[in-house]
């Protein structure tokens, strides 16, 4: 039997409808048995866009405020940088749960070009930002506007087989790692132009009168590049009028261990969802802290206990980050989760970040090529560290609940984390 005929079987088998999106999505994952290497790619270049501006400000976020003049002393820079930090976090704080209702009931792809517009035109306004509270207001409205990173973790578990669902959320965790390590670096290579290539950037050009529009501006080109992409994406939500419970949702967590139907009507009652959600609320408020807390630090002058690092110095380190992230999860994390399974790596994670960090003040005495040795090495194990615990934890979030369910699973995952993520930087800052 050719393959329309085995399509067709299927079709009639399952209860699957020929005109839904989401019957076709499960349809083709019952007749191509391997990984879906073109959805993920599309996956992992979204979920790249929607990270890029979230910590690519750090490396600059120290003399954006210096140059507003709203700090009266210097020690209060890291006070405001906080506020501005958070304004994101907060926003999106505010209106995931209401993204992923949205990707729920009218599907996955509207909100992820939404999402994607808002990254090009928000970002481009922080860039031309001159004052502070322009820079805050910008970055509050792109993270309520920007609702991707929800509907996208529910998209690649949907488009995955169950057997591929680790590697669709590792594909997730470690497009969202490099990011946070790619928009730092970008943000340290580029901003002030006309200071480091007075060559190409007079002081009178438009990048010397917008300082931090550079790297702001070559993301927000890249995520119109991205919109592209995602025009290409399959909707993955059912649109028929039939009983959900006809189609074969085969990335449900119908069929595991630790879902019931209590647990299917009321998400907020399904233990297994928010309990991972807890544990991953406490990972990211730790995670986003260290961001600005790491930037701070680097810049800030050695008689206040930091590097005296410049923002070119900072992105050196990022990249050098974001290249030992990519190797990690390409060859190493597999091996690790495929023996350890991804609990255990969790907590592996969690217990060698507290020695870590616990290190830093001690290589901040240090100088020379030593210092940088070890501040890069450090840098990597923390961002490898990191990844290896969040993807453990979406998958777990995404086994949790059914189909119909995952959207709002997600964006209440996103806001609780997203609150966190807010009080992380104003912390870390005024700290």
């Amino acid at each position: 039997m050719d393959e329309n005929g085995i399509g067709e079987s299927l079709l009639r088998k399952n209860k699957y409808y020929e005109d839904c999106p989401g019957c076709k999505i499960e349809l083709s994952k019952e007749t191509n048995t391997g990984v879906p290497f073109k959805y993920l790619l599309y996956v992992w270049i979204v979920v790249l866009c929607a990270a890029l501006p979230i910590s690519s400000l750090f490396p600059f976020l120290y003399f954006m405020i210096r140059d507003f003049h709203i700090a009266k002393r210097e020690e209060d820079i890291g006070y405001y940088a906080g506020y501005v930090g958070s304004a994101f976090m907060f926003g999106r704080a505010l209106t995931s749960v209401l993204w992923g209702m949205i990707a729920d009931r009218y599907g996955r792809k509207p909100v992820i070009i939404f999402g994607t517009v808002s990254v090009v035109i928000f970002n481009t306004l922080f860039g031309l930002s001159t004052s502070f509270w322009m820079a805050i207001s910008t970055r509050f409205l792109l993270g309520s506007l920007c609702g991707i990173l929800g509907p996208m973790r529910a998209y690649a578990s949907e488009v995955c087989r169950k057997e591929y669902q680790a590697l669709g959320m590792s594909i997730i965790s470690t497009s969202w790692g490099i990011g946070l390590v790619i928009g730092p670096a970008l943000g340290g290579f580029l901003a002030q132009p006309a200071e480091k290539f007075p060559n190409i950037f007079s002081s009178d050009s438009l990048f010397g009168r917008f300082p931090y529009l550079l790297p702001c501006l070559l993301i927000s080109i890249f995520s119109v590049g991205v919109l592209v992409v995602c025009c290409l994406l399959p909707e993955t939500i059912h649109n028929h009028k039939g009983n959900d419970e006809e189609c074969n949702d085969s990335d449900a967590l119908g069929a595991t261990t630790f879902e019931s139907n209590s647990s299917q009507k009321s998400l907020l009652k399904n233990w297994p969802l928010i309990s991972s959600i807890i544990v991953y609320c406490v990972f990211q408020l730790h995670d986003m802290a260290y961001a600005e807390i790491f930037s701070l630090w680097a810049v800030s002058p050695r008689k206040n206990g930091g590097l005296s690092f410049s923002t070119a110095d900072v992105g050196e380190v990022l990249a050098f980050s974001g290249f030992g992230l990519l190797l990690f999860q390409l060859f190493i994390y597999p091996v690790a989760e495929r023996n350890f399974g991804p609990v255990m790596v969790s907590r592996l994670g969690a217990v060698l970040t507290i020695p870590l960090l616990s290190s830093y003040p001690f290589i901040a005495l240090l100088k020379g090529l030593t210092l940088m040795l070890l501040i890069n090495c450090a840098s990597i194990l923390k961002n490898v560290l990191s990844v290896s615990i969040t993807t453990g934890l979406f998958l777990l979030q995404n086994r949790s609940v059914a189909q119909q369910q995952r959207g709002a699973a997600n964006g209440i995952s996103m806001s609780a984390m997203s609150l966190f993520k807010a009080i992380g930087p104003a912390a870390g800052g005024s700290l």
